[in-house]
C-alpha cells in the first residue's frame, strides 16, 4: 500500500481504533485535570480519547461522558468561568472545546486552528474566554474560545514547550525542554521574565494565590519561584526527573509526581510529608482538589488518595496490555507489556499460537533482553527483573526508569532515564558500575560484536563499550530506538519524523566509524521504532512511527536519492507502532499500542511482506477460555 492510498480521515489524520476497556481507558492516561469544585475529573489517554467522571463520590468515581480526538490526548483544562466547559489537547494538533453537562451530555463547541505540532499543555485565562496553548515546536500561542480565532503568540522554547500554568493574576508560566521558565502578561507588551536551568523542564503550577510558581526539574527538584523567578526554595525530591506537580488549595502543600514511579507530597516549607508508590501509576500528570489527589495510571483509569493522608481512596479496575518490549527466547516471542506481563508466544507451522504468560510485575515492562536460557526485564519502577525459567529476582531500585537493556562480554547494561549505563552481574543483579554515558534517557541499547549501539534523547547515536564511546550521528530531535545488521549498518529512529541509517566500520584503535550516512522520510510523527531485513550491502530499512504506519525504503548505499524514492507503507494499525525485533530467521517482528504484532520478512525478490499477523489482545482472552490457560497457569505457578 501506498502513502497516497492510505485510508484516512477528512482531515488527513487517522482515528484511533482500540477496543473499549470496560468503563475506563483501553490505553495508559496521559493526563487528569480535576474541575475547581472536585465533582469532575477529566483523564486523557494514548487511546485518544478524554473520560469525564464524576468524582462526587471519590471512593467511586464513575464515567460520564467519553471525548474523542484523533491522536493520544496530552492535557485538558476546565473553565475557571464556566465549570461545564473542557479544553482538551492532543497530538492531532488541536484543542478541542467542549461543553460537558451535569448528567454527561456533550457539545462540541469549537476546534481551535489546526497547530503546527502535537499540543502538549492548555490553560485557560481567569476571563474564561481565551487559553494558551504550548506545543512540540516551543510556541506558546493564545487564543479565543468564543470564535476560536488565533489572538497572539505570547512566547517560544527553542526545544519542545511541555506545560503552561496561568495564575490567578493572569500570568502565563511556561517551561520546556530547553530548560527554560518564562513568565509573561499577555494584556501586557512588557517583555518575559525568564529563568534557564542546565536541564529539560517538563512540569509547573502557579499556587492558588499566585505567589509561588512551582517548577519540576530534570534533576529531581523542585524550585519554588516568585513571580519575579526568584528562588525562595530548593526541595529535593527525587533521584529521578521529577515531572508534574499539583497545589492543595490553601497552599501550605504540594504533590509532585516523579519518574521514579512515585507520588511524593511536601509541605510549602520543603518537608516531605508522604511517598506513595504504586507501580501502576503513571504520575506524569497530578492533580488536587478539595483534598484529594489524583494521578494519571498504566491501567485504565486514575488513581486517587486522601491528601492529608496519602491513603488509596480509589484505583482503575483494569489493566492495558499495550506491547513495550520484543525478546526472542529459543522458538517463543517475548512481549513485555504495560500491565507487567510478559507474554510468550510460539507459532507453529499451520499457524497456531500457543501462549503463556509470566507476571513480572504489576507495572510496565520497558526492555526485554535474553541470553536463551534467562530473560531480563528493564521496569519503569527503575528495577531489573531476572527470571530463569524458575525463579523471579529483581535488583534494587536503580534510581530511575530502564527503558533499554543490552547483553554485553556476560554483563548486562541497563540504560536508564538519567542518562546511564549501569553494568550489572547478570545473575545477582548487582550493580557492578555506574557510567554517565548520555545527556538524555538512554532509550535504546543494541549489542553486537565487541561492543553495542546506544540511542537518547541527547540526539545522538553512538557506539562501541561501556567506556570510551564513539558518535556515529546525530538527529534534529530526540532518538527513539537504534537497530544494527551486524556490525556493518545500523538505522536510528527519532522524534524528528525521520529514520537515518549508515555503514559501520570498526577501527583497529576500537572506535567506530559511520559512513554513507543517509535520511529517510515518509512519517509525519515522531517515530518510534526500527529494524534492517536483508544484507548490509542492500539492507531494507523497517521503521514505525506514531502515525499508525510501518514504513520501509530500500537502502542504496551509492545513491541517497534512490534510497528515498524507495520509501512506502507496508502495513498500518490502530495506534502508534512501540518496538520492533529482528529474528534469527532473518525476519523482524513488529508491534503496535493497540496490541497487533506482525512478522515481517523479505519475499524472493528482496522486498519486504508481511508473513504473520496477531493480536496480543486477543490472544491473552483466548488463553483463558482455552487450553491455553493451562500452560499460562502453569509457568505462571513456576514463577511463583
Amino acid at each position: 500500500m501506498t502513502r497516497a492510498t492510505r485510508e484516512k480521515g477528512r482531515d488527513g489524520v487517522r482515528t484511533i481504533d482500540l477496543p473499549d476497556h470496560g468503563s475506563g481507558h483501553s490505553a495508559p492516561l496521559t493526563h487528569v485535570g480535576f474541575r475547581a469544585d472536585g465533582q469532575r475529573l477529566a483523564t486523557c489517554s494514548y487511546d485518544g480519547t478524554v473520560i469525564v467522571w464524576d468524582t462526587g463520590d471519590p471512593s467511586r468515581p464513575t464515567p460520564l461522558a467519553r471525548l474523542r480526538h484523533r491522536r493520544l490526548v496530552n492535557a485538558s483544562a476546565w473553565n475557571p468561568a464556566d465549570p461545564e466547559v473542557l479544553a482538551t489537547a492532543s497530538a492531532d494538533k488541536t484543542v478541542a472545546i467542549w461543553r460537558v453537562g451535569e448528567q454527561g451530555q456533550t457539545t462540541l463547541h469549537t476546534v481551535l486552528a489546526r497547530h503546527t505540532d502535537d499540543i502538549n499543555s492548555v490553560a485557560w485565562l481567569p476571563d474564561g474566554e481565551r487559553l494558551i496553548c504550548v506545543s512540540e515546536d516551543g510556541r506558546a500561542t493564545l487564543w479565543s474560545a468564543v470564535d476560536g480565532a488565533f489572538i497572539a503568540e505570547v512566547g517560544s522554547h527553542e526545544a519542545h514547550c511541555m506545560m503552561v500554568s496561568v495564575s490567578a493574576q493572569g500570568l502565563v508560566a511556561t517551561v520546556g525542554e530547553d530548560g527554560l521558565v518564562a513568565v509573561s502578561d499577555p494584556d501586557t507588551t512588557a517583555e518575559p521574565r525568564t529563568r534557564r536551568y542546565d536541564s529539560s523542564i517538563e512540569g509547573c503550577a502557579w499556587s492558588h494565590s499566585g505567589r509561588l510558581l512551582a517548577v519540576a526539574r530534570d534533576d529531581g527538584a523542585v524550585d519554588l519561584l516568585t513571580a519575579d523567578l526568584d528562588v525562595v526554595r530548593t526541595v529535593p525530591v527525587s533521584t529521578s526527573a521529577a515531572r508534574a506537580v499539583a497545589w492543595a488549595e490553601d497552599d501550605s502543600s504540594f504533590v509532585v509526581g516523579a519518574y521514579d514511579g512515585a507520588l511524593h507530597y511536601f509541605d510549602v516549607v520543603g518537608t516531605r510529608l508522604h511517598r506513595v508508590e504504586d507501580r501502576r501509576v503513571w504520575p506524569r500528570s497530578v492533580a488536587v482538589a478539595h483534598g484529594v489527589v489524583a494521578a494519571g495510571s498504566f491501567w485504565n483509569g486514575p488513581h486517587l488518595y486522601d491528601l492529608h493522608t496519602a491513603q488509596e481512596i480509589a484505583a482503575p479496575d483494569g489493566a492495558t496490555h499495550g506491547p513495550n518490549a520484543l525478546a526472542q527466547h529459543g522458538d517463543e516471542l517475548l512481549i513485555g507489556t504495560d500491565s507487567g506481563l510478559v507474554v510468550a508466544v510460539t507459532t507453529d507451522a499451520l499457524g497456531t499460537e500457543t501462549v503463556r504468560t509470566t507476571a513480572f510485575t504489576d507495572g510496565p515492562i520497558l526492555s526485554l533482553a535474553t541470553d536463551g536460557a534467562t530473560v531480563w526485564a528493564g521496569t519503569y519502577s527503575g528495577h531489573v527483573l531476572r527470571h530463569d525459567g524458575t525463579t523471579l529476582a529483581t535488583s534494587t531500585d536503580l534510581g530511575a526508569p530502564v527503558p533499554s537493556l543490552a547483553l554485553h562480554e556476560g554483563t548486562l547494561v541497563a540504560g536508564t532515564y538519567n542518562g546511564e549505563f549501569l553494568l550489572l552481574a547478570h545473575d545477582t543483579l548487582e550493580v557492578v558500575e555506574r557510567i554517565q554515558a548520555h545527556d538524555g534517557s538512554v532509550k535504546s541499547l543494541t549489542a553486537v560484536d565487541q561492543g553495542f549501539l546506544s540511542a537518547a534523547t541527547d540526539r545522538t547515536v553512538e557506539a562501541g563499550g561501556p567506556h570510551g564511546r564513539s558518535k556515529l550521528w546525530e538527529h534534529g530531535n530526540l532518538v527513539n530506538a537504534v537497530a544494527a545488521l551486524g556490525t556493518e549498518a545500523a538505522a536510528s529512529a527519532s522524534r524528528d519524523h525521520t529514520v537515518k541509517a549508515g555503514r559501520l566500520t570498526r577501527l583497529p584503535d576500537g572506535t567506530w566509524r559511520a559512513e554513507n550516512v543517509q535520511t529517510l522520510l515518509g512519517p509525519d510523527e515522531s517515530v518510534k521504532c526500527v529494524a534492517l531485513l536483508g544484507d548490509a550491502e542492500h539492507p531494507v530499512v523497517l521503521a514505525g512511527s506514531y502515525d499508525f504506519g510501518l514504513y520501509a525504503w530500500q537502502v542504496d548505499w551509492d545513491d541517497s536519492a534512490t534510497t528515498l524514492a524507495s520509501g512506502h507503507v507496508l502495513a498500518e494499525f490502530a495506534q502508534g507502532l512501540s518496538c520492533m525485533l529482528r529474528l534469527t530467521d532473518g525476519t523482524v517482528a513488529v508491534a503496535g499500542w493497540d496490541g497487533r504484532v506482525l512478522v515481517v520478512g523479505l519475499d524472493r525478490a528482496g522486498r519486504p511482506q508481511v508473513r504473520h499477523s496477531l493480536h496480543l489482545g486477543e490472544l491473552l482472552t483466548a488463553s483463558t477460555t482455552s487450553d491455553r490457560a493451562a500452560a499460562a497457569r502453569t509457568m505462571e505457578s513456576r514463577a511463583a
